[in-house]
């Protein structure tokens, strides 16, 4: 339990350290914004096909791992439908009509999609492989960086102090710490769940992947750039998972 809270925090923590330097500047080039998201899908997918999805392969059967994939998928799909959302790197920056609502809409929407990474870390801890837990834990923390970052950066340009804009940042990813007591609390006491948390939390990242951070980065030119920044990330979890295993 103890090294669940400490690993689900330092990937909380993470989206803070990645919105710090906003506090030096307020500008961030298209181009570098996309490969920042490539980069993060890079390493999302990595942590799934070589992390998560093998560990409940080897806790159960394909056919769990595919159940369990597909649920992730239709829980992200419907949050997806149903809460109110918004893109902070397609946002038109010289506009904001309603800038208080809109804001309270995009940080509340942003912190629930946090929900399934503290789910996934939780899940992770549960099992009886400690290393999963802290790859996975690592994982979620190099891609909330990006993260915390592009949030911070947009409501700077919506006109928001950058110490506020910082705090909000910060604040989305705190719900990740929740979701990891949860996601560690369920499968713990109920074992036969942890494959099914596992491959859960797979299918909720890789819908991220490829409905939200693939698009959005490859959608205004930059699609090259983005390319090598996913393999770099994919390359970077990659070396980390074999050093932890």
């Amino acid at each position: 339990m103890l090294d669940m809270i400490i690993g689900s925090s330092i990937s909380a923590f993470a989206t803070a350290l990645g919105a710090l330097p906003i506090l030096l500047f307020n500008r961030l080039s298209h181009k570098f914004r996309d490969m920042l998201l490539a980069f993060t899908a890079g390493i999302m997918v990595t942590a799934c096909s070589f992390s998560l999805i093998p560990e409940a392969l080897v806790k159960s059967n394909v056919w769990v791992v595919l159940t369990g994939l597909l649920i992730g998928t239709f829980v992200l799909d419907r949050m997806e439908k149903y809460i109110p959302h918004s893109h902070p790197e397609r946002e038109n920056l010289s506009y904001m009509p309603n800038l208080d609502k809109k804001t309270f809409l995009i940080v509340s929407a942003l912190t629930l999609h946090n929900i399934p990474e503290g789910l996934s870390v939780g899940v992770s801890y549960a099992g009886d492989s400690g290393e999963l837990g802290g790859i996975i834990a690592l994982a979620i923390g190099l891609q909330n960086a990006p993260e915390g970052l592009l949030v911070a950066l947009y409501l700077v340009n919506q006109n928001m102090s950058k110490l506020k804009a910082f705090l909000f940042a910060a604040l989305t990813g705190s719900i990740e710490i929740a979701a990891a007591l949860l996601g560690y609390s369920l499968t713990n006491y109920i074992a036969d769940l942890i494959p099914y948390g596992l491959s859960f939390a797979a299918g909720a990242m890789l819908f991220i992947v490829y409905k939200e951070l693939i698009p959005e980065s490859h959608g205004d030119g930059n699609e090259r750039y983005s390319t090598y920044a996913f393999i770099g990330g994919l390359g970077m979890m990659l070396a980390i998972i074999s050093i932890f295993t």
